[in-house]
């Protein structure tokens, strides 16, 4: 879960599997184009595409034949989302001598944007994204879909099969009710669809080595450093 690197050529055609990286970043598309999948949804991206990636994020790389150059910016907080620079050519200019302003920059230009909706399994993602709680074979049912379509359709999609989308849909919600609100643990565990905050801790423990408590601890003392 190393940080990228500053500046990445993308081979054409190169297919990266669903991966994550421990802090946030901007990815800008200064030439090509390729496409990303992840709990935040699908997009198509351009020159002077963004796609923010929150911590922990899990995502899916797909290179057009053009193959791309992108540039990678040091970002904050969990939550990811697409979006688009007036001029991304200056923030490129900045990153070469100040990454961090450059990443001020970007953040001052970007208007966002949400996923696309090509195909069914960007309307289950949308689905589970806005409630993780749904149940897929009713939402596989209401379709016309097999359990195995399903899975195997969304899998070939988003780099995961749909439960484990909905898995890391819930982990995003409470590590971000964790680290930027001051509700209990208990009520953050409950509303992001955890049993209890047993459960939550046991997940969030896993995906970053550190517990809901030991997060919430660290956001406080930021906070008050600030």
């Amino acid at each position: 879960m190393h940080a990228p690197p500053p500046r990445q050529v993308l081979e054409p055609g190169l297919q990266i599997a669903c991966h994550r990286h421990d802090g946030a970043y901007l990815t800008v598309v200064l030439r090509g184009s390729y496409e990303e999948a992840g709990e935040h949804g699908r997009r198509r991206l351009g020159p002077g595409d963004v796609a923010r990636h929150g911590m922990f994020s899990c995502h899916r790389n797909s290179i057009a034949a053009s193959g791309a150059v992108v540039l990678n910016l040091p970002a904050a907080g969990v939550g990811g989302v697409f979006g688009r620079l007036d001029d991304p050519d200056a923030v490129a200019a900045v990153a070469v001598d100040d990454p961090r302003a450059a990443a001020a920059l970007a953040a001052r230009q970007l208007v966002t944007f949400g996923p696309q909706i090509l195909d069914w399994p960007d309307e289950l993602a949308a689905a589970l994204a806005a409630d993780p709680q749904i149940s897929l074979s009713d939402w596989a049912e209401r379709r016309g879909l097999a359990p195995e379509t399903l899975s195997r359709g969304f899998g070939r999609t988003f780099g995961l099969p749909p439960k484990r989308f909905r898995h890391e849909v819930k982990m995003r919600r409470a590590l971000a009710g964790t680290i930027e609100t001051a509700a209990p643990l208990a009520q953050v565990a409950l509303d992001a669809g955890f049993a209890d905050q047993a459960q939550m801790s046991r997940a969030i423990s896993a995906l970053t080595g550190a517990s809901p408590g030991v997060w919430r601890r660290r956001s406080s003392g930021d906070k008050t450093a600030a």
